[in-house]
Formats: structure tokens, sequence, C-alpha cells
């Protein structure tokens, strides 16, 4: 039968989920010559496209690796990410002539405003021939011989792949589900327990109100525990931490374990201080400090004795400054919890790569069922590297 030929309701590829995964595995695989449906409970496409970078979409980094993901297996990402690299999602942003700049980091953002990202994956999407059916829930799904069926709002679909691009659990109020997960049980796979990532950090009892009574004061810190380390901003909050070096630890962190926080990171603290008191020493050591760190800042930490009250620096003694910048280099703080599913920017965890090809994503249980995206247990760092990892895990499953 030819492509042309099909009922209405048969197509090659159906795909669960409208967002960066779901809606560029529909365009690369309609170039592929395939006939594609994409279907969203979702009222609108592209949501989590739409607000990222503040509604500029960081939508790639170009030092992408696979050390800037995490997994169960560390290994899994590095076919897919290989196979499209942000100069091939460059190169994409070209032939629609979507300008585009660089911030820190190597985040790349648009121009102009994200929904240019979004209007270049429906326009792919369509100019391939693929179908988008939005506010459109699924009800049930069936494995048949040709391939698997679905049940949803707007009928029975059936479809010789069938691609799980619905995302995981982060940001509810967006529609976020757990259907990939429900999906991949019921055709064997193993869950790689989900949790929020990319998340601020809360806190109890004195420490919450220490911090939220700083509520937004920022500075440069290095936060780190065992398993990670992130030089970048911190923020206080009226809840707790946030911030990008707080995201980014948040993603290693476990519950009940403490996070050190280098309060003075990038700078040599000991010489400055030890420069300051040699040309201020009738100043205290807190307006010292406050040539270093935010003012507010130094006065909560005078108040906890994370600084000590000394009003002349010449009282201090060179070792007393050493012991005191190791003691902040070394601020130890251990977070009540994370905010949970409502701010995780991700979701860490998800499909068991144990049970997908690395090269095309598909099952190695079912033939025909792929996941991509966010619900496969591929967690990348701050910055583009998930969106990265849409694009390039949707390329595997649609070109191998």
């Amino acid at each position: 039968m030819t492509r042309h030929a099909k009922p209405e309701n048969t197509f090659d590829a159906l795909v669960i989920g409208a967002g960066a995964a779901g809606l560029f595995y529909g365009a690369r695989a309609g170039e592929a010559g395939l006939r594609v449906l994409v279907i969203d409970h979702a009222a609108k496409p592209a949501e989590k496209v739409r607000i990222s970078g503040g509604g500029r979409c960081n939508f790639t980094n170009i030092h992408t690796r696979p050390e800037n993901f995490i997994s169960a297996n560390p290994h899994f990402a590095k076919s897919a990410l290989a196979r499209f690299s942000p100069q091939d999602f460059l190169d994409q942003l070209a032939r629609h002539n979507i300008s585009w700049h660089e911030k820190t980091l190597g985040q790349l953002f648009c121009d102009g405003r994200s929904g240019m990202i979004i209007d270049m994956l429906l326009s792919e999407l369509h100019g391939t021939g693929g179908q988008l059916r939005l506010a459109t829930s699924v009800s049930e799904v069936a494995k048949t011989d040709d391939g698997f069926r679905v049940t949803t709002s707007a009928g029975v679909f059936e479809a010789a792949r069938l691609v799980m691009a619905s995302g995981g659990l982060s940001i509810p109020k967006m529609g976020a589900t757990g259907f990939a997960y429900d999906v991949a049980r019921q055709f064997g796979h193993q869950i790689i327990e989900p949790r929020p990532a990319l998340v601020p950090f809360v806190f109890e009892g004195r420490e919450k109100a220490d911090f939220a009574s700083i509520s937004g004061v920022a500075c440069d810190v290095t936060a780190r525990n065992e398993r990670a380390a992130f030089e970048e901003a911190m923020l206080f909050t009226h809840r707790g931490l946030s911030g990008p070096a707080i995201l980014q630890i948040s993603s290693y962190w476990e519950a009940g374990e403490a996070v050190t926080i280098n309060l003075l990171a990038g700078l040599d603290a000991v010489a400055a201080l030890t420069a300051f008191k040699a040309g201020h020493p009738r100043k205290s050591l807190a307006t010292a400090m406050e040539t270093l760190l935010p003012n507010r800042l130094v006065a909560l930490l005078l108040e906890r004795g994370d600084i000590p009250a000394v009003p002349r620096l010449a009282d201090m003694s060179h070792s007393a400054i050493e012991d005191l910048v190791g003691h902040l280099s070394g601020w130890s703080v251990k977070p009540a919890g994370t905010e949970g599913w409502r701010t995780a920017e991700v979701t860490a965890g998800g499909v068991d790569t144990g049970g997908l090809s690395s090269k095309t994503m598909e099952s190695r249980l079912v033939p025909g069922l792929y996941f991509i995206g966010e619900c496969v247990d591929v967690t990348g760092w701050l910055g583009g590297y998930n969106f990265q990892w849409a694009w390039a895990s949707a390329y595997a499953a649609a070109r191998g």
C-alpha cells in the first residue's frame, strides 16, 4: 500500500507529545518519507519551549558533551548526541532565518521570542506532511500485529511506530504527567524512579527564616557535594536557595545530605582581606567583608556567627583570616527538601535506558515502540542541554 493510500486514521508513526522532542521527531520522520501524526492532550504545543529562557528559549549549549548529562547509564546518550550536534540545530535555525546569541557558559538563545522556535517546529512538521492534533487525550494503547492502536478522544488511530515524547513530571501546571512511564511499564520496561531536577532547595527552622530575611540577594558561589560541583550564581529566596548553582547541584542531591557552598568562589579572599587590613587597620571585619560579599549577606553571616564580630582588623591575626576564609569557603547547609515538581525544570530518572537502543531509541522489548526526550533516563545540566537531548534523541529515533 502506498503512503497516500493509507486510511485516514492509519500512519507510519504516531507521536504522543507535541513538545520539543515530539515535534522535531515528526519533521525528521516526515523528511524520511513517513506519514506522521503528533497528538497532545494540551491545547497548545511546546509550552516548555515557549517559557524557556525567559521567553527567548535557551535552545542548546555549544559545550554539549555526554558528561553534561545524568543517567544510570552515563554512556547511553553518546550515540544520539554525536549524531545530532548543537551546530546541526544552528543549521536548522539558519534555514529559517532565526538569529541567536550566546550568553554565559555556552548557552544559546533566540534574539527574538521563543515562539520563533515553535513556529519553526510546526512549519517543518506541516511542511513534510505531518499532522498535529491538540486537545486530544489518550485512553488506551494496544499492540497489534501491524503496530499499535491508540484510542483517543478524537478517535482511534493506528501506526506501525509509536513514539512516546510526552515528557516527565516537571511543571504539572503545564499539563505534565507520567503517561510515558505508564506506557513503558505496560510494555515491560523498567522505570528509574523519577525525581525533580534543576529545582530550588527549601529549608526549615532558623535557616528558612534567615534566608527569607535576605530574599533577593545573590552572589557567585561554588555549590558542591561528593558527586558534582558548579560555580555559578546563588539566590536567597523566601523558602531557601535558588539560582543556577543551586539548580545544578539539586540534580545530584539526595534527601538528607548537606551541600557545601563556597561563598568566596573566584576570589583570593585571604589576599583581599590582608590587603584591606594593611590599608584600613581600624576598620571592622564586617566592613572588609562587604567588599567581597553583598552587605545584607554579610550582616546575616555576622548575626549567625559565621563572621566574628571583630571591630578592628588590626586585632585579627593572619591565621584567623585564613580560618575565616576556610569556613566561608566550606559553608555547609542541609536542605529540608526541594520545591518539587511545581518548579522543577526537568525530570531526572525515567524510562530505563537498559531497555532501549542507544542508536535508535527503539524499545528492545517491543519493536516499533520508541521513547525520546525527557521521559528517558537522561537528564541534562541547566543551560540548553535538555533541549539538545530532545533534538538529538528525536533525530536518532527518526533516522535510526
